[in-house]
């Protein structure tokens, strides 16, 4: 093969290639998180690498992320964040350890019909508390919701939740104080919580760039209110019970008191791979949010 220098090339037969959202994956297809920390993003030839403490680099094919969770130690450069906003690949910045989300790059879009869709059925009450009503209904599928008012549904959530606590903390033989987190005093809790802290925010992380991915966005939701991002912990209660609820005190005996972040990460990211979670997402928003006419 012969090698040339780029000033030999003839630009003329070069191809660009104009990056839309019908030419990337779609956020079910594509795959879930990448966690960097300690390392540098940048572009080299119109592709995105990671530059890492050690000055490894490792090439990244963002077309195909559905977001990257930044820790601490990360930079990233102006063309690289320009790069992935066009194909439509999200930035999380989180922390070190628990993975605490602490914000979220939105990703434009060029169609503003599920934003306009959402806003308008957030704000007609009666819609708002029927789609409250099918969220609840994923997780008590036998029970008679219909009349209940969302305080009502929300206390039968609270007994579940807190059964359920009861019931893995049992199955799985971990001693169980009861659900216990503090911002920024992580180290203070007991590991079940500080696993479930992790995966809690890795979830959001996930479901804050699936939602901006499909044009929605994560500040209007059902039943959740007076927080930054409402629909994301709308739909993060449906998959808690064993991404993130499950996943923490099948873990606790296993990490024997000495937190591991790198066996969370791990083993979380397994679960929503295994499950192919990012496609039952994208389902469960269109079948959530599409299923009432504005």
């Amino acid at each position: 093969m012969n090698m040339y220098s780029a000033n030999n090339l003839d630009i003329s037969n070069r191809v660009f290639i104009k990056i839309t959202r019908d030419t990337i994956p779609q956020v079910k297809d594509k795959y879930p998180f990448i966690y960097l920390e300690r390392g540098r993003l940048e572009i080299d030839d119109s592709s995105v690498q990671w530059i890492d403490s050690d000055g490894n680099i490792v090439h990244l094919p963002i077309a195909t992320l559905n977001c990257l969770l930044l820790g601490p130690g990360t930079s990233v450069t102006h063309e690289a964040i320009k790069v992935m906003s066009a194909s439509n690949c999200s930035i999380c910045w989180v922390g070190e350890d628990s993975l605490l989300f602490y914000a979220h790059g939105q990703t434009p879009t060029a169609d503003s019909t599920n934003y306009r869709k959402q806003m308008q059925l957030s704000h007609d009450k009666k819609k708002s508390l029927e789609i409250a009503r099918n969220l609840f209904a994923r997780r008590f599928p036998n029970a008679i919701l219909e009349g209940k008012s969302l305080r009502e549904m929300m206390g039968m959530e609270g007994y579940r939740i807190r059964q359920l606590y009861e019931n893995k903390a049992e199955f799985y033989n971990v001693g169980w104080k009861g659900r216990s987190f503090e911002p920024g005093k992580f180290e203070l809790s007991d590991i079940t919580n500080q696993i479930m802290s992790s995966a809690n925010a890795a979830l959001y992380g996930v479901l804050c760039s699936a939602i901006n991915s499909m044009g929605y966005t994560p500040h209007m939701g059902f039943i959740h209110s007076g927080s930054p991002m409402p629909l994301v912990y709308d739909l993060a209660d449906l998959y808690k019970e064993y991404h993130c609820i499950d996943l923490a005190f099948s873990l606790t005996l296993e990490m024997a008191g000495c937190y591991n972040k790198h066996i969370v990460i791990s083993n979380f990211r397994k679960r929503i791979i295994d499950e192919n979670l990012l496609s039952k997402i994208a389902k469960d928003i269109d079948e959530i949010l599409n299923g009432l006419s504005c």
